[in-house]
């Protein structure tokens, strides 16, 4: 991955109506191990990883990187939010010279169908136009899976295309914090 750019990492944590995005602390490890462990989170990202694996492969601070946000509800990590530079050998491309940002999240699915993904990822890429106005971001996800799907609209992303990769047809958008003239 490429780091974001010149951007003072962490930021302050971002607190929205409901929630706060935080940097990565030691009380978060359970956490990150069940989100990986959950079956119905591995649905459209390959699967489950087994828990014993990721007892003994999750660091004691796991995901202290640039992009790498925490959504915290009282107290306690209910998901995470990802902002890194898209592979150039992956499909799926807005620029020509690629790195484009791209968007990432997951949560517990107690959290779902509260609204948490949209306020989280809302958040993030409010954020991210403060910090590299202009920048486009990029979003990549199944295009059988419903939510991602109308969450990506939520959002404002629009499509660019759709291509197979990982055996599934995987749908590719594009978010900017520009406003077209017109």
């Amino acid at each position: 991955m490429t780091e974001l750019g010149h951007i003072a990492w962490p930021p302050a944590p971002i607190r929205t109506g409901r929630l706060v995005l935080r940097e990565s602390e030691a009380r978060d490890r359970a956490a990150f191990i069940e989100l990986f462990a959950s079956p119905e989170v591995g649905t459209y990202i390959g699967g489950p990883r087994p828990r014993d694996e990721l007892e003994r492969a999750v660091p004691e601070v796991p995901g202290r990187r640039p992009g790498f946000f925490v959504v915290d509800l009282d107290g306690a990590m209910i998901g995470m939010v990802t902002l890194d530079r898209r592979d150039a050998e992956r499909p799926g491309h807005v620029r020509p010279d690629a790195g484009e940002v791209d968007l990432g999240y997951m949560f517990l699915p107690e959290a779902w169908g509260c609204g948490y993904a949209a306020e989280a990822c809302a958040a993030a890429l409010g954020w991210f136009a403060g910090a590299l106005p202009g920048e486009p971001v990029v979003l990549c996800t199944q295009s059988a899976n419903d939510r991602a799907m109308r969450l990506a609209a939520k959002l404002g992303f629009t499509e660019v295309e759709r291509f197979e990769e990982y055996g599934a047809e995987q749908w590719f958008g594009v978010w900017t914090s520009v406003t077209p003239p017109g």
